[in-house]
């Protein structure tokens, strides 16, 4: 069992850092309005049932986006190389080019980018 149970991005513009994580990586996110409830809207990443997490634009309870503070890692299936290609043209940055891990650290790459909101994220790949 993961001690990570959800995760949440701030963004200021919701349709604009929607449109820049399912370019990146290749997903399709499902939008769920929570604003009646939770003031919150969603944009939630493919999970299968395991740790999970979302999009949110929620300023009202102080979401901001930031590069500093907690960072995420997305997994990015194959070869990150093409998601990395993607960042610029999708509006964001690379700030750390793919990077072997070395097997101290168990094998695998990680990159940072950051995205059109202004959050610092990680990407990590077995390849």
């Amino acid at each position: 069992m993961s001690v990570i149970n959800w995760f949440e991005v701030p963004v200021a513009d919701f349709e604009r850092a929607c449109k820049f994580y399912e370019t990146v990586i290749g997903t399709k996110l499902f939008i769920n309005d929570t604003r009646e409830t939770m003031g919150s809207l969603l944009g939630v990443f493919p999970h299968d049932g395991a740790v999970g997490g979302c999009l949110v634009h929620n300023p009202q309870y102080g979401y901001r986006p930031s590069t500093e503070g907690t960072m995420v890692y997305f997994t990015i299936k194959g070869d990150m190389n093409g998601a990395l290609a993607r960042v610029p043209d999708a509006g964001g940055e690379v700030l750390l080019p793919k990077t072997a891990l070395g097997e101290n650290a168990g094998g695998g790459f990680v990159a940072w980018v950051r995205d059109t909101e202004g959050n610092k994220v990680g990407f990590y790949s077995g390849e």
